[in-house]
C-alpha cells in the first residue's frame, strides 16, 4: 500500500526545494543543503508516517496548475463545490501546521525564517494526511507541484499519479494586471516582484505541465475572460469526466 511506504522513502530520501506558503514565504529556488531544522522535521513525521488502515480506495486525483493571476484558486473553490471534491493547498496545509503551535510546526516556521524552502517531503505528507483524514474520494491539490522535484518526491511517496492536471492557461500581461488589481495588501503585487514570480512560474511549474502533457493527462483551460466565462470550460470538463 502507498501510505506503509511513506515512512521508509522519507528516511532514504533527504529534503530538497518545494511548495511554499502563498501568500508570504519566498518562491521555490533550489537549495543545495537542509538545515538543521529539515532533518529533525523528517524524524518527526518518519516517526508517525504510515499509519491507518489497509485497503483504503485510492482517490481520484486532480493536480490544479496556472500561474499567479491566473484564477486557478477560485477556480478550485467552485470545483470543489459542485463536484463534491476535497480542495487541498500545500501553502494552506504548511500555515495550518505552522498555526498549531505543535513542534513540526515551529521547525517549519523556523525553516522558512532561515530563507529555506520547507522540503517537498515534509509538503507532501502534510497532503497524503490531509487526504487521508479527509477521507474524499476526489480531491484537487491546488498551486502543486510547484517544480520537477515536488512532482517526483510527491510520486514517489504516494506511489501514484494524479488522474487529471488542469492547467489554467492565461498570458502575462493579463496576470500582472489582475495580480495589480487584487488590492489584498500583499507586500509581493507590484510589478518588480510580480515579474519575478512569473519568471519562476515559468522555469519550474511549465516544465511538470510539460510533462504530464506527455503522460497525456492535462487539460488546458483558457483563464481570459470572466471568472463565470472560464468556469462555463471547467464545468464542461468536469461534467464529461468519469470519476
Amino acid at each position: 500500500m502507498w501510505r506503509r511506504q511513506v515512512g521508509a522513502l522519507l528516511l532514504r530520501h533527504r529534503s530538497t526545494p518545494s511548495s511554499t506558503l502563498r501568500h508570504h514565504l519566498p518562491l521555490p529556488v533550489p537549495d543545495q543543503s537542509p538545515p538543521l531544522a529539515s532533518n529533525l522535521l523528517l524524524r518527526l513525521f518518519t516517526s508517525q508516517s504510515g499509519e491507518g488502515g489497509d485497503g483504503a480506495t485510492k482517490p481520484f486525483i486532480a493536480f490544479v496548475l496556472g500561474g499567479p493571476g491566473s484564477g486557478k484558486g477560485t477556480q478550485c473553490v467552485r470545483i470543489a463545490s459542485d463536484f463534491g471534491f476535497a480542495h487541498l493547498s500545500a501553502g494552506d496545509l504548511l500555515r495550518s501546521e505552522i498555526s498549531t503551535g505543535s513542534e513540526k510546526g515551529e521547525l517549519i516556521l523556523n525553516i522558512i525564517k532561515e530563507g529555506k524552502i520547507v522540503p517537498s517531503e515534509i509538503t507532501v505528507e502534510l497532503i497524503r494526511k490531509a487526504m487521508e483524514s479527509s477521507d474524499a474520494k476526489r480531491v484537487l491539490i491546488d498551486g502543486f507541484p510547484r517544480c520537477e522535484e515536488n512532482r517526483i518526491a510527491f510520486e514517489r511517496i504516494t506511489g501514484t499519479e494524479p488522474d487529471l492536471v488542469i492547467f489554467f492557461d492565461c498570458p502575462e500581461d493579463e496576470m500582472v494586471k489582475r495580480l495589480l488589481g487584487r488590492n489584498q495588501g500583499r507586500v509581493d503585487d507590484n510589478i518588480e516582484t510580480i515579474k519575478k514570480r512569473l519568471k519562476v512560474f515559468e522555469s519550474l511549474n511549465i516544465p511538470v505541465v510539460d510533462y504530464y502533457t506527455s503522460r497525456g493527462k492535462v487539460h488546458k483551460i483558457n483563464a481570459t475572460g470572466t471568472e463565470e466565462e472560464i468556469f462555463g470550460a471547467v464545468h464542461k470538463l468536469f461534467s464529461s469526466l468519469r470519476f
